[in-house]
Formats: C-alpha cells, sequence, structure tokens
C-alpha cells in the first residue's frame, strides 16, 4: 500500500496522543498530508507534526474544541485553506466516562452530558461542516467502539450509547453522500493500549474481561490505523455504511 494515498489531505481529530497520532502517522507513511486537531496538549501535537513532516508531508495542527460546535466550521476553513482540498475525515476524537450504573445516585451527570456532547454532536458539526467541501471521491471514518453494539460490562451505558449513535449517523451519511462516490463507514476496536483505556480499566485487562475474547490479547494501535487507512484508500471505494469490528471476536 505503499503510496497509496499520496497527494490526498487527511483531517484526524483528537491527533496528538494514542490512535488518532497513529492515524495520521499511518497516514503520512502512505503520502497523505495530514492536519490534526488537540485541546490541550499543543506540545504534543505540535511534535506529531514534527514527525508527520520528517516523513516528507505537509503537516498542520489545530487547536480545536470538539465541545464547541462553533468550532467545526472554522477548522474545516482552516484545513483547506492550508491545504487547498480534504479529501479524507477521520472523527476520532472522543473521551470516556464509564464506571457508575445508571442508578448510581453519585453519577456525574455533568461530565456524562459533555461526553455525549463531544462524542456525538462535536463530530456531527465536524462531519456537516466537512460535508460541502470533501472531495468527490473522499472517505470518512468514524472511529466507534465495540461498546456501540457489544457490552460485556457494567457502567458504561452513557459511551456505549454515544458510540452506537455513530453507527446510525455514519449510515445516513453513506447514504446522503454516496451520489459523490463519498464513502463512511465506523471502525469499532476492542480495548487498545491508550490513556483513555487506562483511565477507565487501570493497569491491564481485568481476566474476566480478556477471557471473553477469542483472541485473547488486546488490539494494537497499528492493527486500527492500518484498517482505517485501508477505508481511506483506493481499494476501499465500494464499502459504504459499514461497521468493522477490531476486538479480537468479542462479541461473537
Amino acid at each position: 500500500m505503499q503510496g497509496s494515498l499520496k497527494g490526498k489531505v487527511a483531517l484526524v481529530t483528537g491527533g496528538s496522543r494514542g490512535l488518532g497520532a497513529r492515524i495520521a502517522e499511518t497516514f503520512a507513511n502512505e503520502g497523505a498530508d495530514v492536519a490534526i486537531t488537540y485541546v490541550a496538549s499543543a506540545d504534543k501535537a505540535e511534535a506529531v507534526a514534527d514527525t508527520l513532516r520528517a516523513k516528507g508531508v505537509r503537516a498542520l495542527a489545530i487547536r480545536s474544541d470538539q465541545a464547541d460546535m462553533a468550532a467545526a466550521s472554522p477548522l474545516i476553513d482552516r484545513v483547506v485553506a492550508h491545504f487547498g482540498r480534504l479529501d479524507i475525515l477521520v472523527n476520532n476524537a472522543a473521551i470516556a466516562v464509564q464506571g457508575k450504573t445508571v442508578d448510581d445516585r453519585d453519577l456525574d451527570v455533568p461530565n456524562l452530558d459533555r461526553q455525549w456532547q463531544i462524542n456525538v454532536m462535536g463530530t456531527v458539526s465536524v462531519t456537516r461542516a466537512a460535508a460541502p467541501v470533501l472531495s468527490d471521491g473522499g472517505r470518512i471514518v468514524f472511529i466507534g467502539s465495540l461498546l456501540g453494539t457489544h457490552v460485556p460490562f457494567a457502567g458504561a451505558a452513557d459511551y456505549a450509547g454515544s458510540k452506537a449513535a455513530l453507527i446510525g449517523y455514519a449510515k445516513g451519511v453513506a447514504r446522503d453522500l454516496g451520489g459523490r462516490n463519498i464513502t463512511a463507514n465506523v471502525i469499532q476496536p476492542g480495548v487498545m493500549p491508550t490513556d483513555m483505556a487506562a483511565d477507565v480499566l487501570g493497569d491491564g485487562v481485568p481476566e474476566a474481561l480478556m477471557n471473553l475474547h477469542p483472541i485473547r490479547r488486546i488490539a494494537t494501535l497499528e492493527e486500527v490505523a492500518a484498517t482505517a487507512c485501508f477505508l481511506a484508500g483506493p481499494h476501499a471505494g465500494y464499502i459504504t455504511g459499514e461497521v468493522i469490528n477490531i476486538a479480537g471476536g468479542l462479541g461473537v
């Protein structure tokens, strides 16, 4: 696949660390120019951008808070102004608020509501802003979660719901933009080695959860990023409205 994205411009939201940074690097390895967004980690975001530039592509780190729906249009405007076009959108930015069941009297409602705002409405806002300027034949990849369709433990109702919402939205986007040969798909990773997973699970994956995996390990960032790269590339033009699980068989 070397050079499969040469000449393309990609935007990866939440690209300063974790999966977003790995997706940005994978795209750059395939020749894409890449913009990433961040909220607070300016140093980390610039370090990622420097890494991308060292690969011989153009890169831009943009501070943009996905909790603010009004930030979406200026974000897309800046990407197009800098690169001249937008071909690929990866909706990766999200937060995870988990651990308490819905009947817990100490439920953190403000942060749960913020999670819906970022994971759903922020993603919708960026997609709406990008859709009119996305190149014909472009690609939209939503980073969901296996919890969007399979919830093997308690305390994740709101997070699971926010990721499930992306499935219906992506299918609708696929229908709306199919006439322009723009695809929209959802990737649903299971547990990954990210800060977000560590915040939720602590040190390591509980044995009971690991035992539910037919392939008894967690996903690697490289595996998930490679799938995003495939969906963004020239060989995935007839795949749209689909949900792809990368979870080692959990949920089968």
